[in-house]
């Protein structure tokens, strides 16, 4: 696959995880669409990853802030705060010794508050790759 190939690969599977995402939400599994909703800022990220490097595999890795750091952007405080926040859904919603504190803690509002920002942050990350 080409370069271009690859930053498409990751852009197409990143929107179908937006989609997914608010399925979920929609279905009342709050806790799986926050996890969602990493996946799809984790696959963004690694648009801009391969966009930004030579090569053309992002290392497989989740941490958010280490995926931004390594694709060149320079990100604010409030920034690199959020992105930590979400990589903590990919631990909670994975990890059985976190998994049901962090289910109680995913009400509806919870939820919701967080797939906004996240489906704001994924849209101006999008925005980017043009």
């Amino acid at each position: 696959m080409t370069k271009d190939e690859h930053i498409n690969y990751w852009v197409k599977t990143a929107g179908n995880d937006i989609e997914a995402m608010q399925d979920i939400f929609n279905a009342g599994r709050y806790d799986w669409a926050l996890f969602v909703g990493h996946l799809a800022l984790e696959k963004i990220l690694k648009a801009h990853w391969v966009k930004n490097n030579t090569k053309s595999f992002p290392p497989k890795i989740h941490d958010l802030v280490k995926l931004a750091d390594e694709s060149a952007f320079d990100l604010s405080d409030a920034n690199k705060e959020f992105l930590l926040e979400v990589n903590d859904f990919n631990l909670e919603a994975r990890y059985p010794d976190y998994k049901m504190d962090f289910h109680k803690k995913c009400s509806k509002e919870f939820a919701a508050n967080y797939l906004k920002k996240i489906r704001d942050f994924y849209y101006v990350l999008s925005g980017k790759l043009k």
